[in-house]
Formats: C-alpha cells, sequence, structure tokens
C-alpha cells in the first residue's frame, strides 16, 4: 500500500513559523542567534531538490546513536546535539528512495503538514527539517516513553477506563487534525508513542508520511494506510476524513479485547473481511465488556461512513467522557494475552521483513524455509540462538550480534 501525491501549488516544506528564526544584523548580512539557540548545521554548497532551500550538513551539529525504527523511505535515529546534549529523533528519509516527483511531494507535504500541526499536545514536535546531499533529515522531539502495547503490557493493571484514557487521546487527535483540515491516513498502535517513561505522560502521534490536507466533500482514491485498519470504503477506493474514525475504531477494538476485528491469513484475507464486515461481540472478553464501550465501537466502525460518528461525537460518547462512565474494573488477563501475541507478531513480521529486505534475493528467499531447517544442526526441531547465528551467513546476511538476538527474542515472544 503506498503513498498519495498531492501537494497543494502553494506548499512548500518550508516552516510557518517565524519564532525560532535567527534574527538578520542590520550590518554586512551577519545572522545573530538568539541566546537560547543552538547554532544550525553547517551549510552546504547547492539547493536541495526535496525542500528547495540550501543544503545543511546535519552531522555538524548532531551526533547519530541507535536506529530507533524504520519505514518504506526512512530511517529513525537517536541523535544528540553537539553543544546541548539534548536528545531528539531523526528521520532520515533517503533521496535516492524519492523516484519520482510524487514521492518528492510526499515528503514536502509531510513537512508541511508537521509544521502545520505543531503545538499539539498529542502530537511529536517537528523541530526542524534539513536536507543534505543524500539525506532529508526530520529532527523531532523524541518519545522515549516506548509504544502503546508496551506500556499497557508492562504495568499489567488494565480496565476499561485505561482503554478509554488511551483512546481519547488518540481521539483528540483525528479532531484536532480534522479540524485543520489534515486526514491522517495511517492511524495504528505503533504510530502513537508516549513521552516519557512518567505515569501521566501524553499519548503521541509521531508518523504523517501518508497525511493529506483535505476540504470537505473531496473524495480520495489512493490504497493506504495498514491493513488491519483500513476502512472499507478506502478499499473501494472513494474515501474521506471519516477512514480516520473507522482507524480509530479498530484501535479501540484491540484495546479491549487484544486482537483486531478483521483478521486473515494474509493481506488479502484481512480486507475480504473488513469488506465483509462482521463484528465479533460474543467471542472472549466481549460478554464481559459493557455494553456502552460496546456501542461506542459499533458506531466508530459503521460501514456507511456516514452514518459513522464522527471525533466530536466520540469525544462527548459517555463511555469516552473523561468523567464516563467506562469501568476501572480490571479486564480479563486473557486480553493482555493477546495483546502480547499481536504486538509480538507485528514484531516479528518487521524483523523478518528488514532481514529479508536488506539482505536476501529472491532465489534466498524461495529457499528460506529450506535453510532455517538446515539450521536446526541436531534435528531437534528447535533452534538455538547459537544456530541461528551460524546459519544466517549462510543466507548472505549481515546482521550484528544485537540484531540476530532481536530477530530471536522476537521468535520466542511469537511462538
Amino acid at each position: 500500500m503506498g503513498n498519495c501525491s498531492g501537494l497543494p501549488s502553494d506548499q512548500s516544506g518550508q516552516s510557518t513559523s517565524s519564532s525560532s528564526q535567527p534574527t538578520p544584523s542590520p550590518s554586512k548580512g551577519i545572522t545573530v542567534l538568539p541566546p537560547d539557540q543552538p547554532p544550525p548545521p553547517r551549510p552546504l554548497s547547492g539547493i536541495g531538490r526535496v525542500l528547495n532551500r540550501p543544503m545543511e550538513d546535519i552531522s555538524s551539529t548532531y551526533i547519530f546513536g541507535r536506529e530507533l525504527g524504520r519505514g518504506q523511505f526512512g530511517v529513525t535515529y537517536l541523535v544528540t546535539h553537539k553543544t546541548t546534549g539534548e536528545q531528539f529523533a531523526c528521520k532520515s528519509i533517503a533521496k535516492r528512495k524519492l523516484l519520482n516527483k510524487d514521492d518528492v511531494d510526499d515528503v514536502r507535504r509531510e513537512v508541511q503538514i508537521m509544521h502545520h500541526l505543531t503545538g499539539h499536545r498529542n502530537i511529536v514536535e517537528l523541530k526542524g527539517a534539513f536536507e543534505d546531499r543524500h539525506n532529508v533529515n526530520l529532527i523531532m522531539e523524541l518519545c522515549a516513553g516506548g509504544e502503546l502495547f508496551d506500556r499497557i503490557i508492562t504495568k499489567g493493571h488494565y480496565s476499561e477506563r485505561a482503554a478509554a484514557a488511551l483512546c481519547r487521546q488518540m481521539v483528540t487527535v483525528v479532531h484536532y487534525c480534522h479540524s485543520m483540515g489534515v486526514m491522517h491516513r495511517d492511524l495504528k498502535p505503533e504510530n502513537f508513542l508516549f513521552l516519557s517513561s512518567d505515569e501521566d505522560s501524553p499519548l503521541k502521534a509521531t508518523d504523517f508520511g501518508l497525511s493529506v490536507f483535505y476540504k470537505p466533500g473531496d473524495a480520495f482514491k489512493d490504497l493506504v494506510g495498514s491493513a488491519y485498519y483500513v476502512a472499507p470504503e478506502v478499499l473501494r477506493r472513494n474515501y474521506g476524513a471519516e477512514a480516520d474514525i473507522w482507524s480509530a475504531g479498530v484501535i479501540l477494538y484491540i484495546l479491549l479485547s487484544g486482537v483486531p476485528p478483521f483478521w486473515g491469513e494474509n493481506e488479502q484475507g484481512i480486507f475480504d473481511a473488513i469488506l465483509r464486515g462482521h463484528l465479533d461481540f460474543s467471542s472472549e472478553p466481549w460478554p464481559s465488556i459493557s455494553s456502552s464501550a460496546k456501542d461506542l465501537v459499533k458506531k466508530m466502525l459503521r460501514a456507511d461512513p456516514k452514518e459513522r460518528l464522527s471525533a466530536v461525537q466520540v469525544l462527548n460518547h459517555p463511555w469516552m467522557r473523561e468523567d464516563g462512565d467506562a469501568s476501572d474494573k480490571p479486564l480479563d488477563i486473557a486480553v493482555l494475552t493477546r495483546m502480547k501475541q499481536f504486538r509480538a507478531m507485528n514484531k516479528l513480521k518487521k524483523v523478518a521483513l528488514k532481514v529479508i529486505a536488506e539482505n536476501l534475493s529472491e532465489e534466498e528467499i524461495i529457499g528460506l524455509k529450506e535453510m532455517f531447517k538446515s539450521m536446526d544442526t541436531d534435528n531437534s526441531g528447535t533452534i538455538t540462538f547459537e544456530e541461528l547465528k551460524a546459519g544466517l551467513p549462510k543466507l548472505g546476511t549481515k546482521l550484528s550480534e544485537s540484531e540476530v538476538r532481536q530477530l530471536m527474542e522476537a521468535i520466542i515472544e511469537f511462538c
């Protein structure tokens, strides 16, 4: 599922904010920085083809650390400012992967939208966008509190009230986006991170790579998003902002049950289930979930987008309100178990895709199953860490020991 083009003609990738910009000196055109602002990256010669402004050497200002995550075009790293020591997340988008004008417009639009939405408590703040000869680098506030599911599983105590508090923050983001003329188009748990490990840390939306500007009545046809969370009208290629409410409804279903409402052996199987639209409220734990919670889920997952609740209506639902009727009674422990398995499956897929995308040829992928069998050197039917570490080089992979361990842990957790 790919990205959509369509950057409005009057929008560039540059920030519209002037509050943190350097102040020009009246003499000799020298730029004088405010005393509390660290120096910007060292300028490079030439104008960048993506952001259409002078290129800058980000490595002159930031030290790049470990990888935090990766997507279709970019890799996110932990970076540290050389002068202040402050840490940020840097999404580095490889320019060589931007093959056409649509790809370039997508990046410009992502920058523009993040600047457009800046200042909201539940949206990650873009500190700056810089382009060098190889990458477009987006410096963002660091969300060090971890992923949504990880926090829930680690905490242990989990109730409808806790699920409502989390979903309320996500729908607040949807409401703000829609009020600002932005459709997110890729709402999913992985795109929400906690700012810190504090108990009252805000949950932040972190990825706007598929977001678009829209006006009421606009219809979109691009098939974008993530399989479990995509709305039926997106699959039919005629949709509007209501698709974001559907995605939020899917997340709420998972928060209450531990599994997605629409399941399939592969992407097409998931799509078929979404189009059939059957919602299971009879299996565990749904009989013990409140009728008010089920009422909200049903209204967010109505097949007809015109009948779906708006973001404001979701926030005003009796179950969702801060002083609402969501119970603080602990949910069945099976919910956390299922959620852990679902999270592990997604992490395993990510690691496996990274191995395949970076290291394996088509012929090696075909022989992957047999090669894994061959790693089981003692024919025990299981693969040890040492066997995996010894066997992966035979596939032509170039994984560090920590990456092999990450793959092993994901396999163990999933199984």
